[in-house]
């Protein structure tokens, strides 16, 4: 294709964090522009959004669904080719189906939907669409997780024993007295937009989430602690969970909003009977490796003997990348496949490496399984079929 891919994107207006790192996420290959979008709620800040970003204002709108309506009106050399959606949660699912069902590749944040019977219907439109979806799981894009990830295919692990995972951040940690920050974030903890879970449905899903990519393993049980420290909510701001996978692997997925100091501490360690690795979000750019008689190894992003993150790196040796990085690769890979669509190309064999309508049913499925083991006397709870 001798052209780039046109973007158009919901929510993600003036003063949202995510939909800037998306937008820069999207442009950093050069592959990708924005031409379109429906960017709040409010016509007139979406208005004003469009000229932040310089758009033509007959491509900026009020409502997603006029905009779907209107770029689907569109000659097929004009109108987008996908849609990001980066609004709150309650509204993935509808504004999602809306563009799928208009005609348009989507990228959608996470969580995928607001509920699991949601995320199955999502699952089937995108199906019967055919058209390209990927969900912002972007910590699957970092390169030493995907190398993390080929050195389990390949057995250089062994067998899998154990797993933990962790996602602890600090940032709510005031509001348990009252005196923090009590307006950061709040509409994740109101259930009618976030769901029925804050803490494990905003950090916990992403820690699931690099599990299941890492080892490819899936969850058979849960048993879960969410607690709500913050006086006042009716979602958890902390969350322990003990897992049971499938194949007999054990290990503890665990996540946090108050854990007093802690940034965006996410890591995850993977335990075989031949060696470990070990990989910390706020160093991405170090895989640690461990045997049980021999000195620890630490593969290092860049360099030659990384041959998975190698193919998903920009900059040489000593030149670090980061979290806007990753994120770009989960849209370079999402960009391939549309790209192989519209030129009617077959997929590669290995088919493309970004996270999908799969991803995001298991990750519901992981949420609303927490919730219910939390709540349930019984506390082992069977994980659903995915």
């Amino acid at each position: 294709m001798n052209r780039k891919l046109r973007m158009g994107m919901v929510g993600g207006g003036r003063g949202a964090f995510i939909g800037a790192v998306h937008r820069m996420a999207a442009n950093l290959d050069g592959k990708i522009e924005l031409v379109a979008g429906a960017f709040s709620s409010d016509p007139e800040k979406s208005k004003l959004s469009g000229e932040d970003f310089f758009l033509d204002p007959s491509r900026v709108y009020g409502t997603y669904q006029e905009m779907a309506e209107k770029e689907a009106a569109l000659p097929e050399d004009q109108r987008i080719d996908f849609v990001s959606i980066v609004v709150q949660n309650h509204l993935h699912f509808d504004v999602a189906k809306t563009f799928l069902e208009a005609g348009f590749h989507v990228i959608c944040d996470k969580p995928m939907t607001h509920n699991l019977e949601q995320a199955y219907q999502l699952r089937d439109i995108v199906n019967a669409s055919g058209k390209v979806f990927a969900l912002t799981h972007n910590y699957t894009g970092y390169p030493m997780v995907k190398e993390a990830r080929r050195m389990v295919k390949d057995g250089e692990l062994g067998r899998i024993l154990k797993i933990v995972a962790e996602y602890p951040q600090g940032y709510a940690v005031g509001d348990v007295e009252g005196d923090g920050q009590g307006k950061i974030n709040n509409w994740r903890s109101d259930p009618k937009i976030a769901g029925v879970s804050n803490c494990m449905g905003d950090i916990g899903t992403h820690a699931h989430n690099l599990v299941r990519y890492v080892t490819g393993l899936e969850v058979d049980e849960i048993c879960s602690e969410l607690t709500a420290f913050i006086p006042g909510r009716e979602l958890d701001d902390d969350g322990n969970n003990l897992v049971r996978f499938k194949g007999g692997a054990k290990g503890i997925i665990y996540a946090s909003q108050i854990s007093n100091g802690d940034e965006n501490a996410l890591s995850i360690r993977v335990y075989g009977t031949k060696a470990s690795i070990e990989w910390h979000q706020e160093e991405p750019n170090d895989l640690i490796v461990k045997f049980a008689n021999a000195p620890r190894k630490v593969y290092r992003r860049g360099n030659d003997y990384v041959g998975a993150a190698a193919a998903n790196s920009r900059t040489p040796f000593a030149h670090p990348e980061g979290f806007i990085e990753a994120f770009a690769n989960v849209y370079l890979a999402a960009a391939r496949a549309m790209v192989d669509q519209i030129d009617g190309n077959a997929p590669p064999e290995g088919g493309y490496d970004f996270p999908t309508v799969d991803d995001g049913v298991a990750g519901m499925a992981f949420i609303e399984t927490t919730v219910k083991s939390s709540a349930s006397e019984q506390k082992w709870v069977k994980f659903p079929e995915i």
